[in-house]
């Protein structure tokens, strides 16, 4: 079954990478068709450009096939397998309600929902994962995208029952209403890797005495004796810092904000990034957040450098509790400069946490053991389970429309929407840096 309109394409538009490196061309080539009776074809509205890409881009992938771009897509149901529209017991439950004319959002990866991995929560480690805009499956910088185990891939943005949101259910019918598909698109990737990043450090076990006042091991024991030591309110403060300041660190850090104010945690953060652009629109993105979700603490941007002088400040020299590592890409490994991961344990104190949801390449990481063992530092690093992560990134994004609702302002997180015709000059702007975060528009 199929929408009249796609049923009667053959060829669509697309966005495709060449090898060895910096080749994008915009071609026309056959409309993909349902392999598999639990694929999907998607009609895209919006494809996004994500940091991400520029790995491919750049020539540092490894990767040597033609294939369409990009893993950040939205749009409408016009294609389904046969597995569709019949009951699917002990199946995820889109199997049985997705129908054509449904609007979708994807997470970057494929995910079957079924397996080990999937059913704890893990689904970015799917038995049967694929990444979208990858040799293995072509891309949503496309007019149409087909999608392998849809029904437990997408989130059905045109159905509140399947969104497991902790919004009432007054907020959620009026979600879709209110908020923009180019605001909904960030659901594809890096709102939900922001949200993992802040929540993989205020849930670490090494912030538990700071959040409970009591000492390690003890914040582990409610029921046991007390302590004969007493945490100060210096020892209670959270010292954070967010490094890079992409589109994925101005998630993290609105996350992290967000998280902070719900449980009433004093705090003090400094977010930092190697380009001043970076750090004004930050900055921006931090004046337009609404009181509900600053929270009761400070908030600074700083260079690398005034950075690493302002943790010691605040902390004696100790260093920050969580360091989050967001920059998706070395934006910080440029010449005379130290990488982004560095830069992180240079900031971490004895006893801290990085937690990295950057895409890491060949290059080793910038330690031996004995830092490691010298500072009892943990590190949390990987893909984000962007399904899994879907209902928070959800909450939040109904919650913080004062910054993800605009487009093209200086405290919005999306530059511009464009066409495909500018996409080669696009992917060059946003390599060098000129660029922020841009939709595609497949149809303009």
């Amino acid at each position: 079954m199929a929408s009249a309109e796609y049923s009667q394409a053959e060829v669509h538009r697309v966005i495709r990478w060449h090898p060895p490196s910096y080749i994008i061309q915009v071609e026309t080539i056959a409309v993909p068709k349902i392999q598999h009776p639990d694929d999907a074809i998607i009609k895209v509205k919006f494809a996004a450009l994500c940091g991400s890409d520029l790995h491919i881009y750049r020539g540092h992938g490894g990767v040597t096939q033609v294939h369409t771009c990009g893993h950040e897509f939205i749009g409408e149901v016009v294609s389904l397998g046969s597995t569709y529209g019949t009951s699917a017991p002990g199946r995820p439950s889109l199997y049985s309600s997705l129908k054509i004319g449904d609007k979708v959002v994807s997470p970057f990866t494929v995910n079957c929902g079924e397996c080990h991995p999937c059913r704890l929560g893990y689904t970015a480690r799917c038995s049967e994962g694929l990444l979208f805009g990858s040799p293995a499956l072509e891309g949503g910088q496309a007019q149409y995208v087909r999608v392998p185990k849809a029904g437990a891939t997408l989130f059905n943005l045109s159905d509140p029952k399947s969104w497991h949101s902790t919004l009432s259910p007054e907020l959620k019918s009026q979600a879709l209403s209110k908020i923009a598909d180019s605001s909904l698109l960030m659901l594809a990737d890096i709102l939900p890797t922001g949200v993992f990043a802040a929540i993989q450090a205020i849930n670490h076990p090494k912030l538990q005495p700071v959040l409970t006042g009591r000492p390690w091991p003890l914040c582990f024991s409610p029921s046991a004796d007390g302590s004969e030591v007493t945490l100060t309110e210096e020892d209670r403060t959270l010292i954070l810092a967010v490094v890079g300041l992409g589109p994925v660190g101005l998630c993290a850090s609105v996350a992290l904000l967000d998280v902070l104010a719900t449980r009433q945690i004093p705090f003090k953060i400094v977010a930092t990034d190697l380009l001043e652009s970076r750090r004004e629109k930050m900055k921006a993105v931090y004046d337009t957040i609404g009181a509900d979700g600053r929270g009761q603490g400070q908030f600074v941007v700083k260079s690398p450098e005034d950075a690493k002088t302002l943790v010691k400040e605040w902390t004696s020299g100790t260093g920050c509790n969580a360091v989050l590592e967001a920059r998706l890409l070395s934006i910080l490994e440029v010449v005379g400069h130290p990488s982004a991961l560095t830069l992180a344990y240079d900031l971490v104190r004895t006893f801290g946490v990085i937690t990295s949801v950057g895409v890491h390449g060949a290059p080793q990481m910038p330690f031996v053991g004995s830092q490691l063992y010298n500072k009892n530092v943990s590190f949390d690093f990987g893909r984000c389970p962007a399904r899994a992560m879907f209902p928070p990134a959800f909450d939040l994004l109904v919650k913080r429309q004062d910054v993800f609702g605009q487009v093209g302002h200086d405290a919005g997180l999306i530059d511009r929407i464009a066409g495909f015709d500018q996409a080669v000059e696009l992917y060059r702007a946003f390599d060098k840096g000129e660029v922020g975060k841009v939709i595609f528009d497949p149809w303009k």
